[in-house]
């Protein structure tokens, strides 16, 4: 169940600087991140050859940058639920930043807020901040301004 719900057009479009809140910690673990290597042909060592990574500058392996904000599409569902569309889209992202790194094995979660919303013709544009953050870390892995678009049914 998401932290906030948008039933309304009128309801989103006073959504701007609402705290959406976090989600459960996940782990992300070396196997997800294998997986990921194999969808996209990124098998750098340093994601993928846990003894050379042990060795390495962060001390193991961690996950490539682009897996951890693809699971900004795991963590919005859980944060945000705009109902009563047609049909939503994902517009695109703006300032999208990797300032810490996941190392394999440690949890991870998402924390968003809604930075503006405007109308688009018969849509609702929205942009969401989120943070991807690390368990016993200060500094998020991730940091990225996504677009959504919504038309109301």
């Amino acid at each position: 169940m998401a932290n906030k719900t948008f039933s309304s057009k009128a309801q989103l479009l006073k959504a701007a600087g609402q705290d959406l809140g976090v989600t459960d910690w996940i782990p992300l673990e070396q196997s997800r991140i294998d997986m990921f290597a194999e969808a996209t042909g990124d098998h750098q060592w340093i994601h993928v050859d846990p003894v050379k990574a042990a060795a390495g500058p962060f001390g193991g392996c961690i996950a490539h940058g682009y897996l951890t904000l693809s699971l900004v599409n795991y963590f919005l569902p859980q944060l945000v639920d705009v109902q009563n569309i047609s049909m939503g889209v994902n517009y695109g992202c703006d300032k999208m930043r990797f300032p810490g790194v996941v190392k394999a094995g440690s949890d991870i979660r998402g924390r968003a807020e809604i930075v503006s919303v405007e109308a688009i013709k018969e849509s609702v544009q929205v942009v969401t901040r989120v943070t991807i953050e690390v368990a016993d870390q200060q500094r998020p892995a991730c940091v990225v301004d996504t677009i959504s678009r919504y038309t109301f049914a």
